[in-house]
């Protein structure tokens, strides 16, 4: 078998491919990627049995076949050149030779019959959904997720499909985030639980320009958009009762901007104590003061921010950790909190959400001592 490709149009579907490749796999093969060639189009397969990356590439090719090829030293050596086309040359002993104008480098590879097939995508239930809004659901929710095997549901992001709509739900029981998108055409009612590892790995591969089709069964779910598919195995688990937690009765908003918030939080959370990250927001009418101390070193520290708050002052401690990270992923310039009193949770959302979709983040207060 020998084909032709650009170095770099390898190199970039490899790449994608690479992210289901683990340091220490199950069998020795999933440290190759599956080269599969079939009418000039090349079909590369990476797993770590989690998760599934197929990519497709169009090339050259005087005959079609399959082969394992390892998948550092193939990577290592296209990162190394510049871009160019190559020839690759499989033997009947899967001796591989990779031709640049360089040069010949030459590895061993592996029969195929060992390779673990993908996961099939049978009894499936399938609706489309915008790149855009898939990036944004990942990257508004995997944060909040928790790393606690223990909890395995709250490891992963819940999809919540309600035809028309569609929840990506993150929770670690201190902090949680919805995210529903709209105008979804869709008949099916269902939730699935989507493992972090895989999602982070959608989101790398994924443009906001491409349409996504989503499909899923019992066991995995299916992401396919340009050449690539990405099949995840489901987390088996029932997710915690998430809307129960969402208190409804909020009549105290303060209005902020959102990046001061954030600078002044990341100032302030130096000084707190390093086991709750503790800092007070004392909120009045027209200004927010953020202070955290650490009594056991002597440090404290204080800041005042403009801010417009309707209700009145009220003094409530949080996680800096969790409120940052929550700052850091929401876009608006302006966001509002929205809170009832200082011993339930706090609320932030936009000021104003983009049409067909509403977000808001919760976040569990740190009781304050004496």
């Amino acid at each position: 078998m020998r084909f032709e490709v650009s170095s770099s149009d390898l190199l970039k579907q490899l790449n994608i491919a690479s992210g289901a490749i683990s340091n220490n796999p199950v069998l020795p093969i999933m440290e190759d990627f599956l080269f599969s060639i079939k009418e000039n189009m090349l079909t590369i397969t990476s797993t770590n049995l989690e998760t599934t990356i197929i990519t497709h590439l169009e090339v050259l090719a005087d005959s079609d076949g399959t082969v394992a090829i390892p998948a550092k030293i193939l990577l290592e050596t296209l990162k190394a050149l510049p871009e160019q086309p190559i020839t690759i040359t499989v033997d009947e002993n899967y001796g591989i030779k990779i031709m640049s104008s360089f040069g010949v480098y030459k590895m061993s590879g592996d029969a195929a019959d060992d390779f673990p097939p993908p996961p099939e995508e049978d009894n499936v239930e399938t609706f489309n959904i915008s790149g855009q809004k898939v990036i944004k659901g990942i990257t508004n929710t995997i944060f909040a997720t928790s790393n606690d095997e223990l909890r395995l549901s709250m490891t992963g992001v819940l999809f919540h499909i309600d035809f028309t709509k569609m929840h990506f739900v993150g929770t670690d029981a201190h902090k949680l985030v919805k995210y529903t998108v709209g105008n979804l055409n869709t008949d099916i009612a269902k939730s699935i639980i989507v493992p972090k590892k895989g999602l982070s790995l959608v989101k790398n591969a994924l443009s906001d320009e491409v349409d996504v089709t989503i499909s899923f069964n019992r066991a995995n779910i299916f992401f396919t958009f340009g050449d690539t598919k990405i099949a995840c195995r489901l987390i088996d688990a029932k997710y915690p009762e998430y809307n129960a937690v969402i208190p409804v009765e909020n009549p105290f908003e303060a209005v902020i901007n959102r990046k001061d918030f954030l600078n002044s939080l990341k100032r302030i959370a130096i000084y707190a104590n390093k086991s709750t990250n503790q800092v007070v927001l004392n909120l009045t009418e027209r200004s927010m003061t953020i202070s955290a101390q650490d009594l056991d070193f002597s440090n404290e520290a204080t800041e005042q921010l403009n801010c417009s708050f309707s209700g009145d002052a009220m003094t409530i401690g949080f996680n800096a950790k969790f409120l940052a990270e929550m700052l850091n992923v929401m876009e608006d310039e302006e966001i509002k909190m929205q809170l009832s009193n200082p011993g339930r949770a706090g609320l932030l959302v936009p000021i104003e959400d983009d049409p067909g979709e509403t977000l808001v983040m919760l976040i569990m207060p740190v009781m304050m001592g004496n």
